[in-house]
């Protein structure tokens, strides 16, 4: 099978050759997908030309999926490797990285991941929209199992290096006012259904967003994310449910209401309203519990080093994390991590382990990149070295985390 005009292979043979050959990193191809509900922001480095390369009905690319073992449900049109990080050999052909995860299992994630998730149960993308997303909500575990998926918590980081301007509204609507009732929410829903406009978010509060921080937004919680590009740890599932009827000047159609619904309760309100976390929602203090600012990790601290600085940006959900490292110009740093991870690289040039690192200033669509990277446990465990190839601009890597990771238990600030 082809992708982007480069052979698809699948060989367990294969993925061990290409994860000893890169000494434990493995280098990942773009994944980019597109939105019919969205305008792209434009931010991501993809060269102007190519947002939009699969026609008006699919809509424009304006999010980039990392470190993914799972495919966009994207309707239509959908292509079969669609959201699905695919791994580049040393020939430049082309693994599937579910498939990659599949035959090596705990060679990759480390024993402690496999046996507790049998796979790779996160994910992480950039998110580049013009405008706000319709207000929506991702299921819980409960409701999202109706329909044979898993629950979806997420969280943001508002990285500087992708937000050189803030979109149309760089705000985000989380939760409901505290005072509203079950009753105002099912009017809502129900003005949804009969068409036009339900102005839900007057049900809601809008927070600025502030570059360099993040939010978490656990399943369950209504949302409408604002325009900074952002970057989204998340749980490995693409599930959801629009409770806004019009956004952004045009319609949200009803189809998107009921995506993950189960047949049965289709056209049923009250089965919408058992989705939302009325004790999440309606949080007086929602921003206490959910705002995050970054946290320096135990050992940057410790080692008190002018050479880099590591930090936690993403810290309060048990089912994933993600840290920043900024290695300063010329310098290098030896990073030792608990568990397997993904990166990608948002600025400046340097080396990895010994292969290339660079945060390219533009991609053409079906391009290979030298930004992306996967981890395996053993490689992390005995610290990956970054080489800042720069004189004067520093190396800035994101790199996020599944569930249960140690050194988070450890580091995690006392009020959080």
């Amino acid at each position: 099978m082809q992708e982007n005009g480069r052979s698809v292979v699948s060989a367990a043979k294969s993925a061990r050759e290409t994860l000893d050959g890169g000494g434990g990193i493995v280098r990942l191809a773009p994944a980019w997908v597109p939105r019919a509900f969205c305008t792209p922001g434009r931010r991501i480095k993809l060269h102007p030309h190519d947002y939009f390369p699969f026609g008006k009905e699919r809509g424009g690319i304006d999010e980039r999926w990392f470190s993914s073992a799972i495919r966009a449900e994207n309707g239509p049109g959908t292509g079969p490797f669609e959201g699905l990080s695919i791994v580049v050999t040393s020939d430049e052909e082309l693994i599937p990285f579910d498939e990659f995860v599949g035959d090596l299992r705990q060679g990759l994630l480390g024993e402690r991941l496999w046996q507790e998730w049998g796979r790779w149960p996160m994910y992480s993308k950039f998110f580049d929209n013009l405008a706000p997303l319709p207000f929506h909500i991702h299921q819980r575990d409960e409701h999202a199992a109706l329909v044979g998926k898993p629950g979806k918590p997420e969280a943001y980081y508002f990285a500087p290096q992708v937000n050189n301007y803030g979109g149309w509204l760089p705000a985000t609507y989380f939760g409901l006012h505290p005072e509203t009732t079950r009753e105002q929410l099912m009017a809502k829903i129900e003005d949804y259904l009969r068409g036009g406009d339900n102005r839900i978010t007057e049900l809601s509060r809008a927070y600025r967003l502030t570059v360099g921080t993040g939010w978490n937004v656990p399943a369950g919680v209504l949302h409408a994310p604002g325009s900074l590009c952002t970057s989204e740890p998340q749980a490995d599932c693409d599930v959801f449910a629009m409770f806004e009827s019009w956004s952004n000047n045009r319609e949200v159609g009803d189809d998107l209401l009921w995506k993950d619904v189960p047949e049965d309760h289709r056209g049923d309100p009250d089965f919408l309203l058992e989705i939302v976390d009325w004790d999440e929602n309606t949080d007086a203090t929602f921003k206490k519990n959910h705002f995050m600012e970054p946290v320096e990790t135990g050992s940057s601290r410790a080692d008190g080093s002018t050479a880099y600085q590591d930090k936690w940006v993403v810290y309060r959900s048990p089912r994933f994390s993600a840290k920043e490292l900024t290695v300063a110009p010329g310098e290098r740093a030896v990073i030792t991590d608990a568990d397997a991870h993904g990166l990608i690289c948002t600025q400046g040039t340097g080396i990895i382990n010994g292969s290339e690192l660079a945060s390219p200033s533009m991609i053409r669509y079906g391009a290979l990149t030298h930004d992306e990277y996967f981890v395996s446990h053993d490689a992390a465990t005995s610290g990956i070295e970054y080489v800042n190839m720069s004189s004067s601009e520093p190396l800035v890597v994101l790199r996020h985390f599944g569930p249960g990771n140690a050194q988070l238990a450890q580091d995690r600030p006392a009020d959080q």
